[in-house]
């Protein structure tokens, strides 16, 4: 399985979870077969809200879930419709989301709990 977790930075395991799927610097994919991780640059990080295409970066990734600390309802229900999952995981660092993930702490975004505004952290 591969969980894709929006980064602040290329520290792999150790990288901080980025506050927003769509504007992030990069996406750290962790592969829990192979207790690996990729990273991916974020070429669309700066857009206007509600315009990102983030899964552009990660194409051809087969990327099963994405854990992040906020998404928009539209990125929520593209991310369904293609048979992702998606997963709201409040802080830390990816080893520790990873670890969140596998005991089944993480709640589920749906396109009711998505956020309606970048700080959507701050909405919750």
């Amino acid at each position: 399985m591969k969980i894709c977790i929006p980064t602040e930075s290329k520290a792999g395991k150790k990288a901080k979870i980025y506050g927003h799927f769509g504007s992030a610097p990069c996406f750290t994919v962790y592969d829990t077969e192979n207790d690996a991780v990729d990273i991916i640059d974020n070429s669309n990080q700066h857009h206007v809200h509600g315009a990102c295409q983030p899964m552009g970066a990660l194409t051809g990734k087969k990327i099963d879930a994405v854990v992040c600390g906020g998404m928009g309802a539209r990125a929520v229900q593209k991310l369904t419709e293609g048979g992702i999952k998606t997963y709201r995981a409040s802080g830390g660092t990816v080893e520790e989301i990873i670890k969140r993930y596998k005991q089944g702490e993480l709640e589920e975004l749906t396109t009711e709990s998505a956020c309606s505004q970048h700080n959507c952290l701050n909405e919750h």
